[in-house]
Order: structure tokens, then C-alpha cells, then sequence
């Protein structure tokens, strides 16, 4: 309970007195420097505000707000960590870009790797077992009385064929 009054307690002091930046383009020549921190929090952040987008491409002003709120969050020396778990606070869970390497979100990590490995290894089992039963089966000549019966059988068969036409 104490975690979900934090987030926006925490959220509105660092925006207090923060100016939106998103709404004034920068000057000509002049470029927005990205703090290392902000870009690791931004990139780890799927967007509220362009669904199905993450938040470092999103178009929509919502985005761009966000970004520049993340912006003032690392430049007051806030880590891009503790910036992610803010906003996954005040958005929710569903906006983490990955998931997390314990709990439930341990599953998606362990996942993949293991059937991966085991599917290869069921790969690998078929094979070895078709190379055996093809090395199983001997190659030997056919059996004269039986290839004499098979020609006789199919002399009979073309005898007994009328012309169609």
C-alpha cells in the first residue's frame, strides 16, 4: 500500500517545478543532449501514450512529455532504474519493456532457452535414430525366383490389356 502512495508522491515533486520542454522545439542548431540515464530509462519503457510503440519513438506530445520528465528525473540524479520503477508505478506493470528477472518474469527469461535446448535435442534424437535404421536395413539382391514371378505377373497383366484405341 505504501508503494502505491510513493509513486505519485514521488512523481509530483520531481514535477513540480519542472518546465515541459516538449512544447518548445529546440533552436536551430541547437540539439537536446540526452542524459545517459534518461536513455537507459526510456529505452526500457513501452509508451502509454502509442500503444503497441516504445516510448522512445512514440510521436504523440503524451510521449514527448514523458520523455522530458525522465529527462529532468536523471539530470536531478535520479538512476535509470529507480526512474523505470517510477513510472511502471504511476502507469503500470504492463509498460515495462522487459520483464522482470525474478517472480513471474523469471519464467520469461528461463522460457525460450529451454525450448530452444529442447527442441534441438528432440531434433538430434530423430536423426541419430534415422541414420541407425537406415544403417539397420541391409542392402542385398533381389531374390531371382521372386523377380521371375513379378515379370511373369506383369507379362499376364499386359496380355490381358486391351488398345484403347
Amino acid at each position: 500500500m505504501k508503494e502505491r502512495l510513493f509513486a505519485p508522491l514521488v512523481l509530483a515533486l520531481l514535477f513540480a517545478a519542472t518546465p515541459v520542454v516538449a512544447q518548445k522545439p529546440p533552436a536551430s542548431g541547437e540539439t537536446l543532449e540526452i542524459h545517459p540515464e534518461a536513455k537507459a530509462a526510456i529505452d526500457r519503457i513501452k509508451s502509454p501514450y502509442c500503444p503497441g510503440m516504445m516510448l522512445e519513438v512514440c510521436t504523440s506530445s503524451g510521449g514527448a512529455m514523458l520523455r522530458d520528465s525522465i529527462q529532468r528525473m536523471a539530470e536531478r540524479g535520479l538512476a535509470s532504474d529507480s526512474i523505470v520503477e517510477v513510472i511502471i508505478g504511476e502507469y503500470g506493470e504492463g509498460w515495462r519493456a522487459e520483464p522482470l528477472r525474478s517472480g513471474t518474469g523469471l519464467y520469461a527469461w528461463l522460457f525460450p532457452p529451454v525450448i530452444l535446448v529442447g527442441g534441438l535435442t528432440v531434433v538430434a534424437l530423430v536423426l541419430a535414430r534415422r541414420r541407425q535404421v537406415e544403417r539397420a536395413v541391409p542392402e542385398s539382391e533381389p531374390d531371382p525366383e521372386a523377380e521371375a514371378r513379378i515379370k511373369a505377373a506383369l507379362k499376364v497383366l499386359d496380355e490381358e490389356e486391351e488398345p484403347v484405341f
